[in-house]
């Protein structure tokens, strides 16, 4: 479940929006904001930075600033992970999505995630099936039921 900042709650189309009239809301996530959002370390907000997963713009001090949908994209990233993606394959998943995602930009990431996951469980079953076969361990790279 996503968390609400204060002076900030998520929308039912999952965007962030700023609940203090008059405070320009675009850039305005530190670090550390966008760290509690998701409940990661900071370090990892920067490591999802470094990968791509995320962006962010610099302050004239150097500090980092995102935007509101960054902590949706770590929460989708970390639900990605879990299903066996890698941060690299997140980020090339990312790389056509808008600044500002509509609920159909989101729909077609959770649809090419669901694509990759019954891939994997189809493969997982395919080795399954080999281990299952009797075939000798040390054979099982012959065995015609690998993908």
């Amino acid at each position: 479940m996503l968390k609400s900042m204060p002076g900030r709650e998520y929308s039912d189309d999952m965007s962030l929006t700023n609940t203090h009239p008059g405070e320009e809301m675009k850039n305005a996530l530190t670090v550390g904001d966008v760290a509690a959002e998701t409940d990661v370390a900071p370090s990892a907000v920067r490591f999802y930075e470094k990968h791509g997963v995320i962006t962010a713009e610099r302050t004239a001090g150097n500090q980092r600033r995102f935007d509101e949908s960054a902590a949706c994209r770590i929460h989708i990233a970390k639900f990605a992970q879990r299903v066996g993606l890698t941060v690299r394959e997140i980020a090339e998943l990312y790389a056509d999505l808008p600044s500002d995602p509509e609920p159909a930009d989101w729909r077609r990431i959770a649809d090419l995630i669901i694509a990759e996951a019954q891939q994997r469980v189809t493969d997982l079953k395919s080795q399954l099936d080999a281990l299952s076969s009797g075939v000798k361990m040390c054979d099982l790279n012959r065995h015609p039921l690998r993908p």
